[in-house]
Formats: structure tokens, sequence, C-alpha cells
């Protein structure tokens, strides 16, 4: 993507990020791409990569209200959405929020939690709303979630299971920095963490039209074509068990959308689904047993599909 294209508000998001994350110019790109496309965001990573210092970064970059969860074993689903408690001097019960309640929600470590925890959070994330003692609540607007969990190798996790992670719109890995960038990192944090003086550069207003905007970008019938037929592979793929859900489909095209937008076009292009694919489609895969104790990976399988799938020619 060509910096010299690239929106100039959401420009100065990513400049923003880059003040506290360093080196991560895609991970911040594909965090504007959730946040734009009204999605949410799973970000798998071991501890210490700066998981939690970017969701904050994003918060403080559009003036949001940010709350962050930090899920543990004991945590209860009303410890998320809020919980009605009695007040005895006016004789009825007093709803009080949860950190649910909030336009960008840190859920820290979702794996460890319990899976009804899990499914208290990411109900919310499907329906824009909670509901607590027969209350319905709506969530306020924007609404974006980015949920952090550690590989599910380490000890103490419970994954989620695959209808849950079917509801997350991208999965990232932010990975290691260079040795470059790690020692820029103590440079900066040295005195103070870059994350205090952090300001605002777009209004919540700014943003809510930003997403509105995201909506009218266009995509071509090819295109679509192309995202049906790419996605439609994955489920007849010898090493794939299950292949991706229409919900998939509807994901790459949301997230092609923002993508687009972010880059200063108001049309999608084929790039930008290769692009976006390994991020949206992978999480939604699962392998065959046989495959995974040879040792194949989703994104090589997603690679071949794309070398696979007939790139559409706009004449």
């Amino acid at each position: 993507m060509s910096e010299t294209n690239v929106q100039p508000a959401l420009m100065r998001i990513i400049e923003n990020i880059e003040k506290v994350i360093i080196g991560k110019r895609d991970i911040a790109t594909l965090s504007l791409v959730g946040l734009l496309a009204e999605g949410h965001i799973l970000l798998e990573d071991v501890p210490g990569v700066g998981k939690t210092m970017l969701v904050r970064a994003l918060a403080k970059s559009i003036g949001a209200e940010f709350r962050r969860i930090q899920f543990t074993p004991d945590l209860l689903p009303s410890d998320v959405t809020g919980v009605s408690v009695y007040n005895p001097k006016d004789l009825e019960f007093q709803f009080r929020s949860g950190p649910i309640m909030a336009n960008i929600v840190l859920a820290d470590e979702i794996n460890r939690t319990s899976p009804k925890t899990q499914a208290a959070l990411l109900e919310a994330m499907e329906e824009g709303s909670v509901t607590v003692d027969g209350v319905t609540r709506q969530l306020q607007r924007p609404f974006f979630v980015m949920a952090t969990q550690n590989p599910i190798e380490y000890e103490g996790t419970y994954p989620l299971p695959e209808a849950q992670l079917d509801r997350f719109l991208i999965k990232m890995k932010m990975g290691y920095p260079s040795h470059k960038e790690e020692v820029e990192v103590l440079n900066r944090v040295e005195q103070e963490q870059p994350i205090v003086n952090l300001q605002s550069v777009i209004t919540l207003d700014d943003l809510l039209d930003l997403q509105k905007a995201v909506k009218d970008v266009y995509v071509d019938q090819t295109v679509k074509d192309y995202i049906v037929d790419l996605v439609g592979r994955t489920r007849s793929h010898q090493s794939v068990y299950l292949g991706v859900s229409p919900r998939g489909s509807i994901a790459l095209m949301k997230s092609a959308k923002a993508y687009a937008y972010i880059a200063g076009r108001d049309y999608v292009i084929p790039d930008d689904i290769q692009f976006l694919a390994p991020y949206t489609l992978a999480h939604r895969m699962i392998l065959k047993s046989e495959a995974v104790f040879e040792g194949v990976q989703v994104e090589s399988i997603i690679d071949k599909l794309l070398d696979w799938t007939p790139v559409p020619v706009k004449r």
C-alpha cells in the first residue's frame, strides 16, 4: 500500500500508533481494517510483544472510551456484561454496566477463561447488545473488540471453538521485532512510555463517518465471483476437513472494502483480496488430522488456492 494514497485521517492514526508500536505497519493497517469494517480482531501471540499497547494506542488515537478485561479462569459472564444490584434505599434493582460497555474493548487472554464467559463476550460482539436479567441493552457505537490469546500450546488455555472463531473478522499475529526495531523500543521507553503522551487525531463522529463511507466502496461482480470461487475451493481441498463458511466470504468482502478505502480507492481490486485472504480465512478452516500430523499449514493451503484461482480481469 502506497503511503501517498492513504486517506489523510487514517494515515494520522497509523502514524500515531507507530509512535508506540514500531515496525508493524501492516498490523496497524489491519487493526484499522477491522475497525472501519465494524468487525472484531483476534490477535494471537506470545506475551510481551505489544498486543495491549496496540489496542490502547488505537483507542487513544480516536478519542474512544477504552476498557480492558483480563480474562482469568474464575471470571464470570456478569463480570463482562454487568450485573443488577439491589438498592435498599430505592427498593429496586439497578444495573451496573460491565467493561463491555465501551467503544474499544481489549479482551486480554480470552483463551484463559471458561467457555461460558467466552460466549458472553462473543454474544455481545455478534449482536451489538447484552442481555442481563431479561433486559437487552444496546452497546454504544462505534463498538470494537480486539481479543488477544496466547498460542494454544501454552498450558492453562481453553481454545476457542470453531463457531466462536468464525465471529472474528480477522486473526493476525504481531511477531517479534527485528534487532533494530527492538533497540528503538528501548530508546523510546527509557524515560517514559510513549503511550502516555499520545493524543487523539480524529473524533468518534469522524470515525462513524469513515465507517459509513467504507460501506459505499464499490465491489464489482467479477470480484465477488472471485471471492466466492476462492472460498469455495477451501471446502473441496483434500487436506481440509471444514472449509470457510459464507460468513467468511462476507468477512473477506467487508475487509477488502475497508482496505481499499484506507488505500484511497472507492473500489476493490483483486490485490486487496489476495492480501487479506490469509487474515480473514485461515482461522475459519480446520485441517484433517492426517494433514496436521504431516505438518501442513493452513496459510500454505491458502497461498496455493490463490495461485489456482483465476484472477478476474475487467475488460
